[in-house]
C-alpha cells in the first residue's frame, strides 16, 4: 500500500498534438490500446470494488473498453461515461445502449453531487490538462463512502511501448522513450487521490496482455497517430517511418502470433463519510 501526502498537486499539460491524437477513428485505438481492455478492465473493476447495485462513471471512456465491463456488472442503465473525444463517444453509444455517455473532460464534469458509488478513470490520468481538477471532480460526484479509482501504465512493464520506443532509440536521432506522464510512476495516482482528500488510499497493480497476428498487426496501428507514440511515428517523413519500422522488426523478430504483457499502476480511496 503506498499512501504519499503533497503539499502542491501534480500538474499534466500534454502537448496539444498528443491531445488531439484521440480524435481519432475507434477501431484505431482498438487496435493500439483497446486490445488490452479484455484483461485490464476486469482487473481495473475488480480493484474498485465495483458489483452489482452500484452506479457507475466511466471519466475518459474512449470507445467503451471499460465502459462495457462495467455495464456487464452493474446493467447499462446505472453506468454513464464521458470523453471529450467525438468519435470515442459515438463509438461507445454505438457499442453500449443504455450507457449515459456525453461529451465532456473530467475537470468538468455534467454530473450532481454524489450522484455515483464510485468513479473509475482508466488510463486517462496522464493526458489530464489539470489532474487534481479531475480527480476532485470524480470526488466530487460520487456518494460519502463510496470509491474513486485511476489507472495508467507503469511503462517499465508496458512490453508495446517499451519495444516502439526501443526502435525509436536505435536510431542516432530518435528520442530516448516515453514520457513519463503522471501517474506512470510508482506512489503518483496514490499521492494524487490522498490531495484530493480520499480516505484509505491505496495502490496495487494490474496486470495486461494483448495478442498480435504478427508483425504488422502490431506496427500498423502506431501510423495512425494516435497517443504519444502515434504522434511521433507520423512525424517522421516516409523514409525516417521505413527505419524506425525496421528498427522494431529487428526487436520482434515475431514467428507468426504473438503476445506482449503490460502493467499498470492502480489506486482507489474512498470518499470521507
Amino acid at each position: 500500500m503506498t499512501q504519499t501526502p503533497m503539499t502542491q498537486p501534480p500538474m499534466t499539460q500534454p502537448p496539444a498534438d498528443v491531445a488531439r491524437s484521440f480524435v481519432a477513428s475507434a477501431q484505431g485505438y482498438d487496435a493500439l490500446m483497446g486490445r488490452y481492455l479484455p484483461t485490464l478492465a476486469p482487473a481495473f473493476a475488480d480493484a474498485a470494488g465495483v458489483t452489482a447495485g452500484q452506479r457507475v462513471l466511466d471519466v475518459g471512456c474512449g470507445p467503451g473498453g471499460l465502459t462495457g465491463e462495467l455495464a456487464a456488472r452493474v446493467g447499462a442503465a446505472s453506468v454513464a461515461a464521458i470523453d471529450p473525444s467525438e468519435p470515442f463517444v459515438r463509438a461507445c453509444r454505438e457499442r453500449h445502449p443504455g450507457v449515459d455517455v456525453r461529451i465532456g473532460v473530467a475537470e468538468d464534469l455534467p454530473f450532481d453531487d454524489a450522484r455515483f458509488d464510485a468513479a473509475l478513470a482508466c488510463l486517462v490520468v496522464g493526458f489530464l490538462s489539470d489532474a487534481p481538477a479531475g480527480i476532485a471532480e470524480m470526488t466530487r460526484v460520487t456518494r460519502p463512502g463510496g470509491e474513486v479509482a485511476a489507472c495508467f501504465w507503469d511503462l517499465a512493464h508496458m512490453e508495446s511501448l517499451r519495444l516502439f520506443w526501443g526502435g525509436v532509440a536505435d536510431l542516432a536521432d530518435g528520442p530516448r522513450g516515453e514520457v513519463a506522464r503522471l501517474g506512470s510512476r510508482e506512489g503518483e495516482l496514490a499521492a494524487l487521490l490522498t490531495h484530493a482528500g480520499l480516505r484509505d488510499v491505496h495502490e496495487v497493480t494490474l496486470q495486461a496482455e494483448a495478442e498480435y497476428a504478427d508483425f504488422a498487426d502490431w506496427w500498423d496501428p502506431f501510423t495512425l497517430g494516435i497517443g504519444p507514440a502515434g504522434v511521433y511515428c507520423r512525424s517522421l517523413d516516409p523514409a525516417g517511418r521505413q527505419a524506425l519500422r525496421d528498427s522494431c522488426e529487428r526487436r520482434i523478430s515475431p514467428d507468426g502470433p504473438f503476445t506482449l504483457s503490460a502493467r499498470a499502476w492502480c489506486a482507489v480511496g474512498r470518499r470521507p463519510s
